[in-house]
């Protein structure tokens, strides 16, 4: 069976797309050697391409408009001239009209159930182009069954049509694997040696910051000194949007919290272990995810969570995280002293963490996908 991939995200291995590209990909290789696998990438060859994977290379126009030629066009040509027996796109963008079978992969549906991502004309112009390819695909592939419910309701898909596989922590989230490298990490981000709460992810609304913002101010005064609140990962260029709450004006306006919230910006993909594994408690506020992915990691790492109990997070975490309502910043500030002091519910908080990201695997998620493959070949 020969898979080829719209590999758009290939040369951003840090977007959400990326990373699911390329784990897949590895995974396939590892797990199922079988398959052809062909990546159609836009501009030039990428050098980390594994040697047994076919490439092709299409010199493409920039901007949005380079994007859906290369979405609508180019890239089904190139899996014509492949003679491919599917062609897989890993992110929602599919093409109306494909000479294979067609199996795309719609991680989440923000921008129709968040208004607010939307963006202008253009972005409501690609969105409905993308409605519609998803529709006439020969099958979905989501990352869990909040997302399968929303793709049902937001774009019409039948449930029949489409299959929830979830994703996995990567091997390099462990609480020992690298452990001799935390010292250098430590400094690194000038992290305190007694522990940290710690929230990395991104900034926009739907991630619920200011809500752990407020949530902290009820930790301060109790725990704030002996565990300060690390907030990591890359800030908007400019604050204050719909999109971006101006959260360190909200800071500002708490009397005494700047004393207790430090910022460390981005964190390098090969340092985040290190970060997770030496915080105290991770903290996962966010609204809406179609999979969220950090507070698996965290767990994975040997680290307590405490996390919103709402979208797709509850079917992540289990019982192993301490799931509080999103918008109710007090219970959240309960939540985050109590896994920081009290020692019993800390550790069983983290054993249980740590057996929960084992039923999460690349080896899984190879291993589900190459099933749908298969039953859309037999159809």
């Amino acid at each position: 069976m020969h898979i080829a991939f719209n590999a758009w995200f290939w040369n951003q291995p840090y977007s959400g797309s990326g990373q699911y590209l390329r784990a897949l990909v590895a995974a396939l290789r590892r797990f199922h050697p079988a398959l052809r696998l062909s990546l159609v990438l836009p501009g030039e060859r990428s050098a980390d391409v594994p040697t047994e994977v076919n490439t092709v290379a299409l010199k493409i126009g920039r901007g949005q408009l380079g994007k859906v030629l290369f979405e609508q066009r180019a890239y089904p040509a190139a899996v014509r001239r492949l003679r491919a027996d599917i062609a897989h796109v890993p992110y929602w963008g599919a093409p109306l009209s494909s000479p294979a079978r067609l199996i795309v992969t719609v991680h989440d549906v923000i921008p129709l159930s968040l208004p607010v991502y939307r963006g202008g004309l253009s972005g409501s112009f690609y969105f409905s182009l993308v409605r519609a390819s998803a529709k006439g695909a020969g099958h979905i592939l989501t990352d869990s069954t909040f997302s399968k419910s929303e793709i049902m309701a937001y774009i019409g898909v039948p449930a029949e049509q489409i299959t929830a596989i979830p994703l996995a922590a990567g091997e390099m989230f462990h609480p020992k694997l690298g452990a001799e490298r935390d010292e250098a990490i430590r400094v690194k981000y000038t992290l305190p040696k007694e522990g940290y709460a710690l929230y990395l992810g991104g900034y926009d609304i739907r991630k619920n910051v200011r809500a752990l913002i407020a949530g902290y101010t009820f930790v301060g005064p109790s725990a704030g000194d002996q565990y300060p609140l690390i907030l990591a990962g890359s800030p908007p260029t400019q604050w204050g949007s719909a999109r971006f709450p101006d959260l360190p004006a909200e800071i500002a306006a708490r009397p005494g919290l700047d004393q207790w919230v430090r910022w460390i910006g981005a964190v390098a993909e090969e340092d985040k272990p290190a970060v997770y594994r030496m915080a105290r408690v991770f903290v996962f506020p966010s609204r809406y995810e179609g999979f969220g992915l950090p507070p698996l990691e965290a767990m994975a790492s040997g680290t307590p969570v405490v996390a919103a109990n709402a979208s797709s997070i509850p079917e992540v975490v289990g019982e192993s995280a301490y799931l509080v309502d999103p918008d109710d910043a007090r219970k959240m500030g309960g939540a985050i002293i109590a896994v920081m002091i009290q020692d019993d519910l800390h550790a069983s908080l983290r054993a249980a963490g740590l057996a929960r990201a084992t039923a999460f695997s690349w080896e899984r998620t190879a291993r589900e996908t190459v099933a749908v493959y298969e039953d859309v070949m037999r159809r």
